[in-house]
């Protein structure tokens, strides 16, 4: 299976102000290689020639990433001043993010918090990976938070796999990748990260969807959740036979949970206020976020 053709874009949300896509697996978000290929400027462009911005190194303001192999729930600005405030959110850790996985192996504690920090590999030969804390050729690791909770238990074209819920508290490169894996729970399909065998030649995608996003910024609350590709209808290699924790009753959750506080006592739409205990913005803070707006760009895929 390969990745939608150009004309596919599925759109999740959309306000005068912000658009949220259901990003396909295996797209990349643009692409200066030589040859064509989809990616998800392209759609955008096609879709809304109108929303394109020429002032942007993309053509559009995307306020956060996904890695090329993950699907799900992606965010676009469409104007410099909700660009602001979308990356206002994010440098505060006001947004709620969760996503959906296939992990090797039934995970045996329901729920858990996985608390390993983060480095940059060194090793020869993984230049472009993370790692944790403790092994070799690990520089610079920084605290990584991941909340972790069972939803399935059940088989994949034959291997025990457990679906799960994955909400990144911190905002790591590959952090949920590199948190299944400390497990030894890697996420299906996941070549990088996962374990080195024949059993990885079986799925035809990496098994990690964005499922649920919120950025309460200050003048509208941007949801959206997007359709669960993990299910049997869909692909008939994955077969559950043991539900631990209903997703309904997650989403509901995750709707009804009140976000971090705002800084400077300024409250978004989504939740009542409450009193703010934060610093206000420094100056070298400000200027970073105005050289953000004027010279956005993307970390290359790895």
């Amino acid at each position: 299976m390969e990745a939608g053709p150009v004309e596919s874009l599925s759109v999740v949300y959309q306000s005068q102000d912000f658009l949220v896509v259901n990003k396909h697996w295996d797209l990349r978000i643009d692409s200066r290689m030589w040859r064509e290929t989809p990616t998800l400027q392209k759609q955008l462009r096609l879709r809304f020639p109108e929303l394109a911005d020429p002032d942007t190194y993309y053509g559009f303001r995307f306020c956060h990433q996904l890695d090329f192999s993950t699907s799900g729930a992606l965010c676009v600005a469409l104007n410099k001043a909700a660009a602001g405030s979308a990356y206002k959110c994010f440098k505060e850790r006001r947004v709620t993010k969760a996503y959906l996985a296939l992990v090797r192996g039934h995970v045996q504690e329901s729920r858990m918090t996985i608390n390993y920090a983060i480095g940059r590999n060194s090793t020869e030969g993984r230049a472009h990976t993370m790692c944790i804390e403790g092994t070799q050729g690990c520089e610079n690791p920084k605290p990584s938070v991941t909340e972790l909770v069972v939803l399935e238990h059940g088989l994949y074209a034959g291997d025990p796999v457990s679906k799960v819920l994955l909400q990144p508290l911190t905002g790591r490169t590959h952090q949920l990748r590199v948190h299944c894996s400390a497990l030894s729970h890697p996420v299906v399909g996941d070549l990088t990260y996962g374990q080195a065998s024949g059993r990885e030649d079986q799925p035809f995608r990496m098994m990690l969807h964005a499922f649920y996003l919120r950025i309460p910024t200050h003048t509208e609350c941007v949801e959206a959740c997007t359709p669960d590709p993990f299910v049997p209808t869909l692909d008939a290699c994955w077969s559950p036979h043991t539900l631990v924790r209903s997703l309904d009753q997650l989403v509901q959750v995750l709707r009804a949970a009140p976000d971090p506080e705002p800084a400077e006592g300024s409250p978004g739409p989504c939740r009542a206020p409450t009193p703010s205990t934060r610093p206000p913005e420094t100056e070298a803070q400000r200027a970073s976020c105005l050289q953000w707006l004027s010279e956005w760009t993307l970390e290359p895929d790895n």
